[in-house]
């Protein structure tokens, strides 16, 4: 199979956006969308889809972090992105699968914190990083 994966990291304030290389080796952060609801976030997301399956790479299969406790149970977080991901579903022809993201924001974190001392700066990328942390995992799977 070929084509590009983007992983989608759902917040209630951000969502973080990955992509991979057209090979599927290699993840890389690609930007992080601030919003204003669930809605908005199902809404921004899935014209940034658009965009991006317009490229001449496209972007064939969409992966998005399913948040659970550390036990692998569901958490209200859980049922959020379930949601969006019903919603985001019905904006796209494109497969949606999802991720286990259990930790990848603590290791973005870590990632972040070794080229970028200011937190702030930091704080603005961790959701893309993080979906890069969990594409990549997803990736190395396939």
């Amino acid at each position: 199979m070929t084509g590009r994966i983007l992983a989608v990291d759902v917040g209630a304030r951000r969502v973080g956006l990955a992509i991979s290389d057209a090979s599927r080796t290699l993840a890389r952060p690609l930007e992080t969308i601030a919003v204003a609801s669930d809605a908005d976030a199902v809404e921004r997301v899935a014209r940034r889809i658009e965009q991006l399956h317009a490229e001449d790479e496209g972007i064939a299969t969409i992966v998005v972090g399913l948040p659970t406790s550390l036990d692998g149970t569901a958490t209200p977080q859980t049922a959020r992105v379930t949601a969006f991901i019903a919603r985001l579903a019905k904006r796209t022809p494109l497969p949606i699968a999802t991720e286990d993201e259990r930790l990848t924001s603590r290791e973005a974190e870590s990632r972040l914190a070794v080229r970028e001392k200011d937190w702030r700066k930091r704080k603005a990328q961790i959701d893309a990083v993080a979906a890069s942390v969990f594409l990549q995992d997803y990736l190395d799977r396939l």
